[in-house]
Formats: structure tokens, sequence, C-alpha cells
């Protein structure tokens, strides 16, 4: 079959061999070391149950390029982002959105202060001054889209070709779409990068990140990366990613309409003063009242009062609570991830909330 949809991918990909008494999943293999003589050798350098869910991402993130990417895992997306910063040249220029993740936005910063990159900020939504940024030279445009927790959109396709046009590497944090609401690398981008933690896995029960590329030479840079960090991941966790992947076309189908659905509601709200909304993901402002926010994420019973996002549970918290997310997100923003509960049972607990 020369093309089939993710949803499929999803199912069949990273699976072993079929052959007679073949297991249908790629058993955990909690091993150190491998007998000499193969690629392996040490855990470092990936292991079966590992190389198993790499193929599976990588297929995901490839299903409509002539060539089937490749992927990397790690043992969190913050050690995935760095070991991409890590390739950036002592000095070397990067390009990146003010509203990006809270530890790649910290990270950002502490390299910008010690003189190992230079950074510039840009405002993700303004296609043309980063197009001019890019124009003026980089050694890397990092890119997030839709932001968190801002959930500000790129103009991907026009950023990631003035990105290869001016000869700088790109990378976009694809964690909130994931490849089920799109692909930056059939936009052109050189890296995408994963939380494989969130709606990768969906289950809120493991700790991982995830690179795919293209680029073979670009693979086995980050692969020592990898090796050089101390950031393999575990078997245990990258088999559990993959058990919760089959779900993920699933999963994002039910958590995207019940989120433009509870959008719209909420938007409905006196009280609520502005709404965000990108497929599973939302927003909210609360008129600037910081302690409406703080009493409606705790009086929630559906709703988990939690961090993190993407798993099957709906949560929600307000990002200010964290004393490193970025000034600019309003001290009154409520961010919420959208499970795959009931969305009448979703709405009746946030209206419940938000009213009492």
């Amino acid at each position: 079959m020369e093309r089939i949809d993710l949803s499929t991918v999803a199912v069949t990909a990273g699976r072993p061999a079929r052959v007679p008494d073949a297991p249908l999943n790629t058993p955990i293999v909690p091993a150190s070391s491998f007998v000499a003589g193969g690629p392996t050798e040490y855990a470092r350098e990936g292991g079966p149950t590992v190389e198993a869910f790499e193929s599976l991402v990588a297929g995901l993130e490839s299903v409509n390029l002539p060539h089937a990417a490749q992927a990397i895992a790690f043992s969190s997306g913050m050690a995935a982002a760095e070991a991409v910063l890590d390739l950036v040249p002592l000095h070397g220029r990067v390009i990146a959105p003010t509203t990006t993740y809270t530890g790649v936005a910290v990270r950002l910063r502490e390299l910008h202060a010690k003189g190992t990159i230079e950074l510039t900020l840009v405002d993700v939504t303004e296609t043309a001054r980063i197009g001019s940024e890019l124009a003026a030279g980089a050694d890397l445009l990092w890119l997030e889209s839709p932001t968190n927790p801002l959930l500000e959109v790129a103009d991907l396709p026009r950023l990631l070709a003035a990105a290869q046009a001016a000869g700088v590497r790109s990378v976009v944090d694809n964690t909130f779409a994931t490849p089920v609401l799109q692909r930056p690398l059939e936009m052109g981008a050189d890296l995408v990068l994963h939380s494989a933690t969130k709606g990768l896995s969906g289950h809120s029960d493991l700790l991982m990140g995830v690179l795919v590329t293209s680029s073979t030479e670009l693979l086995e840079q980050l692969h020592v990366r990898r090796v050089l960090l101390g950031a393999a991941p575990s078997p245990f966790d990258t088999y559990l990613a993959i058990r919760g992947i089959r779900t993920l076309a699933l999963r994002v189908d039910r958590a995207r309409h019940s989120a433009e659905l509870l959008a719209i509601r909420l938007a409905e709200i006196s009280s609520v003063s502005n709404v965000r909304q990108f497929g599973t993901m939302i927003s909210i402002e609360l008129g600037g009242n910081v302690e409406l926010a703080e009493k409606f994420c705790s009086r929630t019973s559906i709703w988990v009062h939690a961090t993190s996002l993407g798993g099957v549970e709906s949560s929600l918290e307000r990002r200010r609570r964290w004393s490193l997310e970025s000034e600019h997100v309003p001290e009154d923003l409520v961010r919420l991830s959208v499970g795959i509960e009931d969305p009448e049972d979703l709405w009746a607990d946030l209206r419940q909330a938000i009213e009492g």
C-alpha cells in the first residue's frame, strides 16, 4: 500500500516482524548491556523497545513524505531540546518566539546570559519580522505553534521556507498539535520535537521526549548528543508510550471536538474575558481577576487541577502560579487540557466552578 492514513500508522507501525509466534507488541527489554557485535551493545545507544517507539513516531510525522523520516527518543522533552541547543555553535544566533514552553524559555535565557548564544525573541505571529531576522543570519530558528500557553499560531509554511532560503536550521515543537493536526517536516522543518510525556503517550504516566528529522546526518549528531548527555529513555517508558500512541488519533479527535464545544460556551460566560482554542487545548482569561482564576481551578470535580497536559483526563491550571512562567502571560490565564470524558460532563463541571 503506497499511502495509509495516520490513524492506521499509529496502530500498525513499530511492531515486530510477522513471523510465527512473534509477539504483536515489541516487549520491554530491560537490559543495560547487549552481546557485542551489533549496533547497540549499550542501553545509551538504544534498544529494541526504544527503537520500536522511534520507528512509530517517525512514521506518524512522515505519512506524506516521499521517504520516511527517522526519530530519536530522549529521557524527557527538555533532554531533547537540550540536544538541539547543544548543536548551536558557540556564540551562534538563535531566533525564538517570545512565548515558548517555560523550560525552553528559561534555558534560552540562561544560555544567552552566559554568552553561549545570541538570542533574538520575536512574536511568533510576526511572519515578516521573523523573515527579516532570518535574512540577517542565524544558526537556529526555534518555533512553537501553537505556543504554550497563549496558543499563538505561526505561519509555518512561510517561516520554514524562509529558514530554508536563509540556510538556517529549523525546529518546531509539535507537542500541542501532535502529528494528527500538523506535520512540520512536510512543511520543510529540519527537526520536529515532542514532549512525548503529553499528547503522544496521552496517559500522564511517563516522562519522555523525541526528535524527528529527515536528515541522516542530523540524526547521527543528535544520537551522539543523547549518548554523551546521558539522556536515553527507559524501555519501560517507551513501552508505555507505544501503547498510548495506538489510540492517538481517536483521543485527539474526541478531545478536539470537545474543546471546540467548550470554547464556544466559555466565551458566553460574562466573567471570561478572552478565550483561545487550538486542537485539544483552551486558554481563558478572567478579566484580570487572579483570585477568581485560583478559585476556579480549585472548585472542579472532574477536571484535575494539575500541570502538564495531553492526557485522557482533563486538567487545568493558572500558568502564572509558576514563578518561571513568562511575565507577558496574563496572571489570570487558565490553561485547560481537554481529555476524553463526556463533553457535557466537562461543561457542567466548568460551569459550576466558574459561576460558583
